[in-house]
């Protein structure tokens, strides 16, 4: 054993003492492995977490290639860091090529950016209906530059599916309200408005617009558990009311047609009930 400490501390005090560039070899080596095995175990867990959040395996294998290249640059720098002899020369190049390249790149790093920051937190995912930026569509894809809308409206009125095609750069999602309309839930509320004459029989018209919309949404009334519901309010050409229901929220326009078709069939039963329209009305006294 002693003849084994007295051989380790000669080969230590004649390749690693200090300032011997054997020793500078050494740590270099081994600031490698160590860097090698942190850029293998955080690809590990990357990758099996990604594996169920990416949307698409292609952009899985983008990310790893620029993951890779991170790295290798980020060795780089300790490598020459190690072998140089001035550090804070070398610290300064670094620095000011560091700044010139964020610079360059800043939108595809913000980009690259914000795609990680909807793989991680999910603010939507593909399916989702969303306003991002003013624009309403139905997410189709997600890649590490940008998110793919089905626009919904834009060429129509309404919230129905047009079929253009909105490409949202993710650089910019970071400066932008997202609105999710199925980020908790699938249904929203939305409502049918109308006004009836202030003649008519308003316990029978509620009657109508709460069995319409029960006819229509019974599905989403026995998942949800919430019934339909009225508001009333009086304007100057008769009493509107406000009809409250839940709703699929990629399905409000057909809901809602749905819902107004079969009130209408049932006002058109009564004799009781009648559409309020502003108008004037002259009435002769004797």
């Amino acid at each position: 054993m002693e003849l084994f400490l007295f051989y380790l501390q000669q080969f230590i005090n004649q390749y690693l003492a200090p300032g011997t560039f054997s020793r500078v070899l050494s740590l270099t080596g081994l600031m490698v492995i160590v860097l090698w095995i942190a850029y293998k175990l955080s690809s590990k867990a990357l990758r099996k977490y990604m594996k169920y959040r990416a949307h698409k395996p292609d952009n899985v294998q983008i990310f790893f290639l620029i993951w890779r290249y991170v790295w290798m640059i980020v060795g780089l720098i300790f490598v020459l860091v190690s072998l140089s002899g001035s550090l804070a020369t070398l610290g300064i190049s670094a620095a000011f090529l560091g700044m010139v390249l964020g610079w360059s790149l800043q939108a595809p790093v913000t980009g690259l950016a914000a795609w990680l920051m909807i793989i991680l937190k999910r603010p939507f995912k593909i399916g989702d209906r969303v306003i991002i930026a003013g624009i309403t569509g139905d997410v189709t894809n997600i890649t590490l530059t940008h998110v793919y809308l089905n626009q919904v409206g834009g060429t129509i009125s309404g919230e129905e599916k047009s079929g253009r095609g909105v490409l949202i750069p993710n650089a910019i999602l970071f400066q932008q309200i997202i609105h999710n309309y199925t980020l908790s839930t699938r249904y929203l509320l939305d409502e049918v408005t109308i006004t009836i004459t202030f003649e008519s029989d308003i316990s029978k018209t509620e009657t109508i617009l709460l069995n319409a919309a029960r006819a229509i949404t019974h599905e989403i009334i026995e998942k949800t558990g919430m019934e339909p519901f009225m508001h009333t309010e009086i304007v100057d050409s008769g009493i509107k009311l406000r009809l409250r229901y839940k709703a699929f929220a990629t399905e409000r326009q057909k809901t809602m047609s749905d819902i107004s078709r079969l009130i209408i069939t049932e006002f058109n039963k009564e004799d009781t009930v009648h559409f309020a329209y502003p108008h004037t009305e002259i009435v002769y006294r004797e």
